[in-house]
C-alpha cells in the first residue's frame, strides 16, 4: 500500500511540474532599443548624454580628470579608516562589493541553477589532450530557456599530475574567425607559450552563457534565472553572467584530475578583459589574471574623460554588460559610489597584470588603467602584497612586473598578443607545474 501511495505521489508531482512548465509565460521578446528605453523609464531618464565619438575622442590629458579625487578604498562608508587586514575582509571589502553589484555590474543571484558537465569528446595528438565539454544548466524551473556552456580544455599529454590552467574568455565567433587565419611569420602563439611551461589552457565561449546584446537579456543564464522576464535595475548584466560561467568552469576543473584547480588563471581582452577582472574580483578561487585592454567598465577609471566614457557604456550598444542602475551615472560621474581601482583592489592580494597598447589603443585609455592600478596599491600593501608603488607611467615595452600588481604598455594596438610573453614571465612566479619526475616519458 505504501509503495502504491508513493508511486501515486510521484506521478502527481510529475503532472503538477509538467502543468507548471506549460502554463509559464513565454520569454518576453524585446529589441535592444526597447529594453534600453525600458531601463531609462525605470530610472526616470529621458535621455543619455552622448558618449565620446569613436573617431575623435578626447586624448588631451589636461582635460582627462575632471574629478581627480577617487573614493578611498580603505575608508568605510561611515568614514572610519581601515587599518587592518581583518577590517578589510570583514567590513570594507563587503561594502565595496555591494556597491559594485548594486550600482555597476548587477547582482549575481544568490541561488543559480546547477550545472552538469558532459565530456563530449577527448582526443590526443601525442603532445596535448583536448577535452570538449558542455555545461548543461538545469532549466527545470523554466524549460523554455536552455543554456549549454561550451568549454574546451587542453592539457599536456606528457604530464601525469595536475597542471595549472589559464582560461581565456572568448566566443565561438572569434574562435572560428581566427582559426581560419594563417598566423604571420614570427607571431606569438600564446597556446605554445603556456604549454612550454607544462601548464594547460582552456577557452570559455561566453556566447553560450549570455548573448552580447540587450535583446538577449531575457534569454541565456540571465533570462533563465528571471524566467524570461526583463531585468530589474540591480539585476546582473552580461559581464557578471560571463564571470558566473567562469566560476562554473572552475567548479568543473576541481573535479578533473588533470587540472590543479588551485592554480587556475584568467585571461580576457577588451570586453572579455572586463569580464576577467570582474570574475577575479567575484571569485577568490582564481589564482591570477591577465586583463588586456579592458577600458571603460574594466580597469580604466570611470571618472576619466579620455577615450571611451561612461556614456558610451550606458548607451544601447553596451548597457547590457552592466546593471540597469549604471545608466543613471551617465553625465553624473561625480555620483559614482566606486571606481575601477576598487574593483582591482577586490582582487588583492592575488596577482593581476593589466595591459594596453601604445599604438591605436587610446580608446581604452591605458594611462587611466595604470592610474587605477596605482590607486589600488594601498589595499595590496595592507594585505602584505607588493603593488606598483609610486611608479610613473612606464615607457613602451617596459613592463612593471616585480610586484603582485603589474602593468605593461606594449608596442601594439588593441590586442593582447604582445603581452603574452610578459604574462608568462609574471605568472611563472606563482604557477608551478608538477615536478619533472611526474612527467610521462616522451
Amino acid at each position: 500500500m505504501f509503495a502504491l501511495q508513493s508511486l501515486a505521489c510521484v506521478l502527481l508531482c510529475g503532472l503538477l511540474a509538467l502543468s507548471a512548465s506549460t502554463t509559464q509565460p513565454a520569454p518576453v521578446k524585446l529589441t535592444t532599443e526597447q529594453d534600453h528605453q525600458r531601463i531609462m523609464q525605470l530610472l526616470n531618464l529621458t535621455s543619455i548624454p552622448p558618449g565620446a565619438d569613436g573617431r575623435h575622442p578626447n586624448l588631451d590629458e589636461s582635460k582627462a580628470n575632471p574629478y581627480p579625487s577617487l573614493p578611498d578604498p580603505l575608508k568605510l562608508n561611515d568614514g572610519e579608516k581601515v587599518t587592518t587586514s581583518r577590517a578589510w575582509w570583514d567590513l570594507r571589502r563587503p561594502e565595496i562589493l555591494e556597491l559594485f553589484q548594486r550600482e555597476i555590474y548587477g547582482r549575481t543571484p544568490k541561488t543559480t541553477p546547477a550545472v552538469t558537465w558532459e565530456l563530449t569528446s577527448k582526443t590526443t595528438d601525442g603532445v596535448t589532450v583536448t577535452k570538449k565539454l558542455i555545461g548543461h544548466v538545469d532549466n527545470s524551473s523554466y524549460p523554455q530557456i536552455s543554456v549549454n556552456i561550451q568549454l574546451t580544455l587542453i592539457t599536456p599529454a606528457d604530464v601525469a599530475a595536475p597542471v595549472p590552467v589559464i582560461m581565456q574568455f572568448t566566443s565561438g565567433f572569434f574562435l572560428r574567425r581566427f582559426a581560419a587565419l594563417t598566423p604571420p611569420p614570427g607571431s606569438i602563439d600564446w597556446h605554445k607559450l603556456v604549454l612550454a611551461q607544462h601548464w594547460g589552457y582552456a577557452t570559455l565561449d561566453t556566447s553560450t552563457i549570455q548573448a552580447d546584446n540587450g535583446a538577449g537579456l531575457t534569454s541565456g543564464i540571465i533570462g533563465l534565472c528571471n524566467k524570461g522576464q526583463p531585468r530589474v535595475l540591480d539585476d546582473w548584466g552580461a559581464l557578471s553572467a560571463w564571470a558566473w560561467g567562469a566560476s562554473r568552469a572552475l567548479d568543473y576543473f576541481q573535479t578533473d584530475p588533470a587540472v590543479d584547480a588551485r592554480q587556475v588563471g584568467l585571461e580576457g581582452h577588451s570586453r572579455w578583459g572586463k569580464a576577467a577582472l570582474l570574475a577575479m574580483a567575484l571569485d577568490q578561487r582564481f589564482a591570477i589574471a591577465y586583463v588586456s585592454s579592458s577600458g571603460q567598465g574594466g580597469a580604466k577609471l570611470l571618472r576619466r574623460n579620455f577615450g571611451e566614457l561612461v556614456e558610451n557604456v550606458a548607451s544601447s550598444g553596451e548597457y547590457h554588460w552592466m546593471a540597469g542602475n549604471f545608466l543613471k551615472y551617465a553625465g553624473h560621474w561625480d555620483d559614482l559610489p566606486v571606481d575601477s581601482h576598487e574593483l582591482i583592489a577586490l582582487c588583492a592580494p592575488r596577482p593581476v597584470l593589466i595591459t594596453g597598447g601604445a599604438n591605436g589603443d587610446s580608446w581604452v585609455d591605458p594611462h587611466g588603467m595604470f592610474m587605477a592600478a596605482i590607486a589600488a596599491g594601498p589595499v595590496y600593501r595592507l594585505l602584505g602584497a607588493k603593488d606598483l608603488g609610486d611608479a610613473d607611467m612606464p615607457a613602451v615595452d617596459v613592463p612593471l612586473i616585480d610586484g603582485d600588481l603589474a602593468f605593461e604598455l606594449h608596442n601594439g594596438g588593441h590586442t593582447d598578443v604582445p603581452s603574452w610573453p610578459t604574462f608568462i614571465t609574471f605568472a611563472g612566479r606563482y604557477l608551478h607545474a608538477p615536478p619533472a619526475d611526474v612527467h610521462r616519458p616522451s
